[in-house]
């Protein structure tokens, strides 16, 4: 927040939502709880997709695997990342300053992010070439590459947004600080260069690619489906309209993508403003921000109900936990019912 934003005079706890707490209570309560359950979520959610990816082995045939995970992983740090927020509202004492623990949450909550789109960015340009040059794909698209440009993308997430230290508050922060809210401000050339360096290239790469991928699977199905009515027409029976194949698929990802930037958009919506200083609330800075972060759940969530492989995976899992637990439980109902016959023969 901008440095406008007069800071907590009466000694009551610093709270962005402003509602009326009990005397009793001396945290906040509702920001809490919000940051609690996305953090929960977040976890369990990506931790699940992380062993399914290690689990089902057909996942790991798609080359775009490589950066689901990836971005499951950054997912799971941001998740972890939210213990930081948790306990400075629950006023847990923290060794380092808050306007370092601040400067480092927010750094590292952008540099996640940050991973999570270039990683989807990378997974329209892979389907791309997928499409585009199917032939080529495979001598394109090697391991070793992919391996390149992961890491590639972590290099330079991590310089993008070190600037943030000195520069101004970067582009995903943490408001639950105090001195966030109210000393460390954003900073219109720095929000100018986090759009013109992560932004405006990764939207730009999305919506071209994907357009281009929905126009060519169109025509791809167009020529099929003409295809198959000239021959059923000369066999004598009627032709069924086929999909593209690498249609569904691409679907998924679109998925994936379009609600990564519908939550991202309102909090990109309101660092401009701030930025540009049109607007700014505490309400609205801590609720569009948790918004954008609760993405790293719903990453997960999109991913499991939309791809078959993927829940054959999920139910593998499942089954091999139950089949475990069943064990547990049968060996340890054999050992009790031995100790059961070895009491009753010492009283015999």
């Amino acid at each position: 927040m901008n440095s406008s934003l007069v800071g907590n005079q009466s000694g009551r706890p610093f709270c962005l939502l402003a509602i009326s707490y009990l005397e009793t209570i001396n945290f906040c309560l509702l920001e809490v709880v919000i940051i609690v359950f996305l953090m929960v979520l977040i976890i369990s959610g990506n931790i699940i997709v992380i062993f399914v990816f290690h689990c089902a082995p057909l996942l790991n045939h798609h080359t775009t695997s490589y950066f689901i995970q990836t971005m499951a992983y950054a997912d799971l740090l941001v998740g972890v990342s939210c213990l930081v927020p948790s306990l400075s509202l629950l006023h847990y004492p923290i060794v380092l300053s808050e306007s370092l623990v601040c400067q480092i949450f927010g750094y590292v909550v952008s540099v996640l992010k940050s991973v999570s789109m270039a990683s989807l960015a990378c997974i329209s340009i892979d389907r791309y070439i997928a499409i585009t040059k199917p032939l080529t794909y495979n001598t394109l698209v090697t391991p070793w590459r992919l391996r390149i440009c992961i890491l590639t993308i972590w290099l330079y997430s991590c310089l993008v947004f070190l600037p943030s230290f000195h520069w101004g508050k970067p582009g995903y922060h943490g408001d639950v600080f105090q001195w966030c809210a109210n000393s460390w401000n954003t900073d219109p050339y720095f929000t100018l260069f986090i759009v013109v360096m992560l932004y405006a290239p990764a939207a730009f790469i999305v919506c071209f690619t994907y357009f281009n991928i929905f126009r060519i699977c169109q025509q791809h199905t167009k020529e099929i489906n003409e295809r198959r009515v000239r021959f059923s027409s000369q066999d004598g029976e009627a032709g069924e309209a086929q999909p593209c194949p690498d249609k569904r698929y691409a679907m998924v990802l679109f998925r994936i993508t379009s609600v990564f930037y519908i939550l991202w958009l309102p909090y990109i919506i309101y660092f401009l403003l701030e930025s540009s200083n049109v607007y700014s609330n505490r309400i609205a800075s801590f609720l569009t921000t948790w918004l954008a972060i609760s993405n790293s759940f719903c990453n997960c969530v999109i991913y499991s109900l939309s791809n078959s492989v993927f829940q054959k995976g999920l139910k593998r899992l499942s089954g091999a936990i139950c089949a475990s637990c069943a064990r547990q439980r049968v060996a340890k109902d054999s050992s009790t019912s031995r100790s059961k016959r070895s009491s009753n023969g010492c009283h015999v």
